[in-house]
């Protein structure tokens, strides 16, 4: 996914600095703002227990899957409820999760709050009118799943974990979902299809949290503490609300043009209430590390951040230059690149 504020490119940076910075007796990473876990999971094949979280459900229901699992689903007791329909699959398959794959991708669509809502029968252009019902299907078919007990808790969210990334690829916006493009891309075209998550790490005790950050970090003890808050006034929630809707699929009331569903706003994102925010956060981290990740562009000016790390210990500062996301690359910025400002301190208070 295209994200904001994605750490991907950053990953490098993120380790060589870990790696400074570390004594070797580290095992817990938290990443208390996790998005689509980019962080965790890179962490996570570094051997370390990973505990993410994050306040949109989407970005749980990825982390659920690509953080708390170590194996790939066996989906015993659909295989055996769907024996005749996987038959006429190709058995030969390299990976037998590819014949419910194929399964889930040959569901015929079916009108629902995708389509009525994110779609042209909607007056709205998200999605094509074939992947909204495709994705409606398979949405609704998931849910009848679980609720038949066919599939367990892992195996859901492997799958939910999988529709939200496929559905993402053929969004008709420009990356984010404040709005819709007026007419199709290429992209967006193309048809819905899932693919099976592949998960190469096996880190026991990991997991995953659909919580408010300033109250998990009371709860949670880990080695390092991972911070990367919202750095201006830009809402995940308002950004990535279709996304949102698409995971808990529970038919929010929505309004606009856009059909926002109402979100949750966060602290990081105002500016008279950041500083209390992260002071919040520093003071009650129970952790030998804190590290924030925070761009020259953050509404926190850079002196109140060190001012309330050194209410912990003495903080350190590594940068990293990289370009800065683009939601249109039809628009000229006034800045492409930022500066990366990774924040320190080892916890002494």
């Amino acid at each position: 996914m295209n994200y904001i504020g994605s750490k991907y490119t950053l990953l490098p940076f993120l380790e060589s600095v870990f790696r400074q910075i570390s004594d070797g007796t580290e095992k817990t990473f938290c990443d208390l703002f996790a998005g689509t876990g980019m962080v965790g999971r890179h962490f996570k094949s570094l051997g370390l227990r990973v505990i993410a979280n994050d306040i949109q459900y989407y970005a749980y229901s990825l982390n659920k899957a690509y953080i708390e699992l170590n194996h790939q689903p066996e989906f015993s007791n659909l295989r055996q409820a769907l024996n005749d329909e996987l038959k006429s699959y190709n058995s030969l398959l390299s990976d037998p999760l590819d014949e419910l794959f194929q399964y889930l991708n040959s569901v015929p669509g079916k009108k629902g709050f995708i389509t009525h809502n994110y779609s042209p029968a909607g007056n709205r252009k998200y999605y094509t009118e074939y992947n909204a019902e495709k994705a409606d299907a398979i949405r609704q078919l998931i849910e009848d799943w679980r609720q038949e007990k066919l599939i367990n808790n892992e195996e859901y969210f492997y799958i939910l974990a999988s529709l939200i990334e496929a559905i993402d690829q053929v969004a008709n916006t420009a990356s984010v979902y404040g709005a819709y493009l007026k007419s199709f891309k290429k992209s967006a075209i193309k048809p819905l299809t899932l693919r099976p998550i592949r998960l190469i790490n096996h880190v026991p005790d990991c997991r995953a949290h659909n919580a408010n950050a300033s109250q998990l970090v009371k709860d949670i003890d880990c080695d390092i503490l991972y911070l990367d808050p919202p750095y201006n006034q830009r809402e995940y929630g308002a950004n990535y609300h279709v996304l949102e809707t698409v995971a808990k699929y529970d038919s929010p009331s929505l309004s606009g043009t856009t059909g926002m569903r109402e979100y949750v706003r966060s602290d990081f994102c105002k500016n008279k209430k950041v500083a209390a925010a992260f002071e919040e956060l520093i003071l009650t981290a129970k952790t030998k590390h804190i590290l924030i990740s925070y761009n020259d562009e953050g509404l926190l000016p850079f002196d109140k951040l060190q001012s309330i790390l050194r209410l912990r210990g003495e903080p350190r500062l590594f940068t990293q230059s990289y370009s800065r996301f683009k939601a249109d690359n039809s628009r000229v910025y006034k800045r492409n690149s930022t500066v990366e400002h990774l924040h320190y301190v080892r916890v002494t208070t």
